[in-house]
């Protein structure tokens, strides 16, 4: 039952992602990076937002669905900001510095690499 409530949750997360970058872009005109930003910052949002509730109400449901499933297909910046706010919660604070310079650098730093790979292939 787990794995229905991530799949409709993350087709759910999916859509409404999609439909962010139509409406930022095609119809507001604004650069898609600005769709991304939206999505991630109000996706960390709602995380937070439904950890605070969840932490209250240990329901696998509303783990699974809401915040693996449809916030996991909306962003995964959420949960890379959920896993950053759980080490300073547990004042893992060495390890969030390192989580988070690494997360970003390495990902960005990764993408060019994939970028530069698949032009090399494809030449």
């Amino acid at each position: 039952m787990s794995f229905i409530y991530v799949g409709f949750g993350g087709f759910i997360g999916a859509v409404a992602r999609y439909s962010s970058n139509l409406i930022f872009g095609s119809i507001l005109g604004l650069p898609n990076p600005l769709a991304t930003l939206f999505v991630n910052i109000f996706g960390s949002l709602l995380m937070g937002s439904i950890f605070y509730y969840t932490s209250n109400n240990p329901s696998e449901f509303y783990k699974l669905f809401f915040m693996t499933g449809v916030l996991g297909g909306f962003t995964t910046f959420s949960a890379f900001s959920l896993d950053s706010i759980n080490m300073f919660f547990e004042k893992e604070y060495q390890n969030l510095f390192l989580y988070v310079s690494i997360s970003v650098f390495l990902s960005i730093f990764s993408l060019y690499l994939g970028f530069i790979f698949a032009k090399f292939i494809s030449s």
